[in-house]
C-alpha cells in the first residue's frame, strides 16, 4: 500500500472515529466517548508518522 493511500486511510478512519464520538457523547457514553477520543490520539498519530517517513 502506498503511503498517499494510507495517509486517506487514516483521514477516513480519524472522521467516523469522530462522528461515532460525538453520537457516544450525546448518547450518554462517556466510556465509549473516550475510547473512540483514544483511538482518534492513535490514528493521528500513525497519520503523523506516515506522512513524516
Amino acid at each position: 500500500m502506498n503511503e498517499r493511500r494510507m495517509q486517506t486511510m487514516y483521514v477516513v478512519g480519524i472522521a467516523l472515529n469522530a462522528v461515532a464520538l460525538v453520537y457516544a457523547a450525546m448518547d450518554g457514553s462517556p466510556l465509549f466517548a473516550v475510547t473512540f477520543g483514544i483511538v482518534m490520539i492513535y490514528l493521528g498519530v500513525r497519520y503523523w508518522m506516515v506522512s513524516n517517513a
